[in-house]
């Protein structure tokens, strides 16, 4: 008989800041490996995306965002192995992805979290940065604003 991997679905909310020609991205540091991603986060049992976009950003950067509008979502489905256990789960990932702008605060670095630092980075340097798929996603619903919310497959 075979055994089946144990499954994981996520439900997150992410925000794309853009201020002046530079974008806010939060440093992942769950896998091990550093990565820069769009601040933002899981969802909270019974808490709404736009609520938890909100929280997570100012929990990753310190800066409070009103959110502009929802841009989209994003869905992945793969495996991975877990750095907590070292089992490899059937990991399904649905991204909500909204546009946002700064309204307050200042730029600090979540402690004892996920993230590490949070930067500013010019948008012609974001394609060369080691980052998740969700950065460039994000970007490109941004640019294409589809009605629906949604892009077919994104590579």
């Amino acid at each position: 008989m075979t055994q089946l991997n144990p499954r994981k679905f996520r439900v997150a909310a992410y925000a794309v800041v853009i201020d002046d020609g530079k974008m806010l991205l939060s440093r992942w540091i769950g896998s091990g490996e550093k990565l820069w991603i769009l601040p933002g986060g899981g969802i909270e049992f019974g808490e709404d995306p736009y609520d938890a976009v909100i929280r997570e950003v100012h929990e990753e950067t310190g800066y409070h965002v009103e959110v502009q509008r929802l841009l989209g979502m994003q869905t992945s489905v793969g495996k991975r192995v877990s750095n907590v256990d070292g089992l490899e789960y059937d990991y399904h990932r649905l991204r909500i992805i909204y546009e946002a702008k700064v309204v307050g605060g200042e730029l600090t670095f979540e402690v004892d979290g996920s993230t590490d630092e949070a930067a500013w980075f010019p948008l012609d340097q974001v394609p060369a940065l080691d980052h998740v798929e969700s950065v460039d996603f994000g970007l490109e619903l941004l640019r294409a604003a589809p009605p629906h919310g949604h892009l077919p497959s994104f590579t």
